[in-house]
């Protein structure tokens, strides 16, 4: 009997031990740091750009020559243009027009600003020559025919004595930016038939044209809506730091994206000078979550390369999603 009762207690025992644990909450695994907890503490998901997402089309191989031949499709012209800048210097640049601007009177066309790179002038991107030329005006009639980039004018000026690889703060332009803000833009405007509108401009360049972008671009996104830089970053640690100093605030604003009605781009070659000082650009504007395009091709340094990032991202600028 005594051993009956000390098998029924230990009974009771475990029994009551076994019910003191199942009423207790099952134990929930401490949190990682960082991680999202659900109900609170969510990171907020990166908001969609203001426009469709383009799709890059590839590009051509660095030895393909055919999209910019002069193929028999409806030619464009590239004429010179003379203006006096703010400075009170005589300057020229060269303008593209499409196929159908001079039978077409009705109709008004975005403006592509297109800069050349150092040691060269405003005839580079127009000059039909392998080794040291754009071509510019073959690839745009080409791909005007195809129905692949939307008809527009190409003004091409010569950035020579302006462009600085120092950034300035917003608000104390650079004489480039002066130069654009108070000549180029409006020559164009009030020569040609444009849609005078930051919806409807779009600035690229190559190499020192790349500074333009940057440090004409990133000041006045209330001119532009559209920046692509061709083999270009910061070629020193302390202009990366004050464009950083100058910009990051800016770029750091969730609405910051809204400006770009297609991502930033940026693209180099494998083997070029400027690719380095672009992927730390690059790093900078990833570390503020600025929507961007990155393109690493074959090539170097060089204007195949140059002529194939024309072509690619021709086709994607001035998409037609309203006003924004």
């Amino acid at each position: 009997m005594k051993r009956m009762n000390r098998v029924l207690a230990a009974s009771a025992g475990a029994l009551a031990l076994s019910g003191f644990l199942m009423a207790q909450p099952p134990a929930v695994p401490a949190a990682q740091p960082g991680a999202p907890q659900a109900g609170r503490g969510m990171r907020a998901a990166p908001k969609a750009g203001v426009c469709p997402l383009p799709i890059l089309p590839a590009l051509p191989t660095l030895t393909e020559g055919s999209f910019f031949a002069r193929r028999d499709v409806p030619h464009g012209k590239v004429e010179a243009a003379n203006y006096m800048n703010y400075a009170g210097e005589n300057k020229r640049m060269q303008v593209y027009l499409p196929p159908d601007y001079e039978k077409n009177t009705n109709a008004r066309y975005p403006v592509l600003y297109l800069n050349h790179g150092g040691g060269d002038d405003d005839t580079a991107w127009s000059r039909e020559n392998e080794r040291n030329g754009g071509f510019t005006a073959n690839i745009l009639d080409n791909l005007i025919a195809a129905g692949k980039a939307k008809p527009m004018i190409v003004a091409m000026p010569n950035t020579r004595t302006c462009a600085t690889a120092e950034p300035s703060p917003a608000g104390a332009d650079d004489k480039c930016s002066q130069e654009y803000v108070k000549d180029i833009i409006p020559y164009i405007d009030s020569h040609y038939r444009t849609r005078a509108d930051r919806e409807s401009r779009a600035l690229a360049g190559l190499s020192m044209g790349g500074f333009v972008v940057m440090h004409t671009g990133f000041p006045h996104l209330d001119t532009f809506s559209e920046l692509y830089i061709y083999s270009s970053g910061h070629t020193s640690e302390a202009a990366l730091k004050k464009f950083d100093e100058y910009y990051g605030a800016a770029m750091k604003d969730p609405s910051f994206n809204d400006k770009f009605r297609v991502p930033l781009y940026m693209g180099a070659g494998e083997t070029d000078i400027a690719l380095k000082n672009g992927q730390k650009d690059l790093a900078l504007f990833n570390q503020y979550g600025v929507r961007n395009f990155w393109v690493l091709s074959t090539g170097g340094h060089e204007w195949a390369n140059w002529r194939r990032y024309l072509f690619q991202t021709a086709q994607v600028m001035f998409p037609d999603c309203g006003s924004k």
